[in-house]
């Protein structure tokens, strides 16, 4: 477990200031606000620790991101208790800095019973031991973005996930449109002892909101935030998660785009298991804006 990975878990560890009331504080982010994946997961655990003790692990969650975070400044959670009925728990979070909303969260936590089980076939992808690392990856793509350090920024932000492209990202393929698909399989950078499956849970959330929109950009032939050629954010977030999983394992991403317009794109996505079982579903919208000359 590298460093980078310990202040991860450190980050989801929210202080606890008062019944249903948590704080949590943020860590660097390429971009000057803070990362929607890290305010997502903070919420989720802020929910998961006001469940009881038989459903600690949720079966779906759905938010808005309302505000830019500022990452400078700690952020408070607070929970409402909804429902707890005798199969499901329902929450809702409201993140807070300076005074105002920035995040939404509601979250459904479920007991564990038995039911019907069946799902699709598990799409093709490489072996990811056979992929290069990001450290590896990244470097040859320098010259296309416009900051000369971005590539050491993305390394430091993306430390605690080692998350390698099953396909060319979107800065590989800037002014050729290709088909809006994308994979990475990712895992945390080194084995964890905890076998929380809240934790678990909350990590994939955390990674969720690294690449999702990468398919609305191959679409268009644009290399992103980084490359400056578009400008966007996250509006709204949505997972439901189907059977148990580990973090430290790898999973594949499978991502897609469906549709584009009206400055805002759609992502939606799979996440599987390396021995074929789908664990679970994303979708997601964002603002996928052209900037102006």
């Amino acid at each position: 477990m590298n460093d980078a990975l310990k202040d991860l878990l450190d980050l989801l560890d929210l202080e606890q200031i008062e019944e249903n009331i948590f704080r949590g504080t943020s860590r660097a982010s390429l971009i000057p606000r803070v990362f929607g994946g890290q305010v997502a997961a903070q919420a989720l655990v802020a929910a998961g620790r006001t469940v009881p003790a038989d459903r600690t692990a949720p079966h779906s969650l759905h938010s808005y991101f309302l505000r830019t975070g500022d990452p400078g400044a700690p952020i408070v959670y607070t929970v409402d208790r909804i429902r707890d009925g005798r199969s499901f728990t329902t929450r809702r979070v409201v993140a807070v800095q300076h005074g105002q909303p920035i995040f939404h969260l509601s979250a459904s936590f479920q007991a564990s019973e038995e039911g019907l089980d069946h799902q699709v076939a598990m799409p093709p992808a490489p072996d990811p031991e056979t992929l290069p690392t990001a450290a590896e990856a990244l470097p040859g793509y320098r010259e296309l973005f416009k900051d000369p350090g971005t590539v050491e920024r993305l390394l430091a932000a993306r430390a605690a996930v080692d998350l390698r492209y099953a396909t060319t990202p979107p800065w590989g393929t800037i002014g050729e449109p290709v088909e809006p698909r994308s994979q990475v399989w990712f895992r945390t950078a080194g084995k964890l002892e905890a076998d929380d499956p809240l934790l678990h849970t909350c990590l994939a959330t955390y990674v969720s909101d690294m690449t999702l929109l990468d398919s609305v950009l191959l679409a268009h032939g644009r290399g992103g935030w980084a490359v400056g050629d578009v400008v966007g954010a996250s509006l709204d977030h949505a997972m439901w998660f189907h059977r148990p999983f580990r973090a430290d394992e790898w999973l594949l991403y499978d991502q897609d785009s469906p549709t584009s317009h009206g400055g805002r794109g759609l992502g939606q996505a799979r996440i599987w298991t390396q021995d074929g079982r789908l664990v679970v579903t994303v979708i997601q919208e964002g603002v996928v804006r052209v900037p102006r000359a």
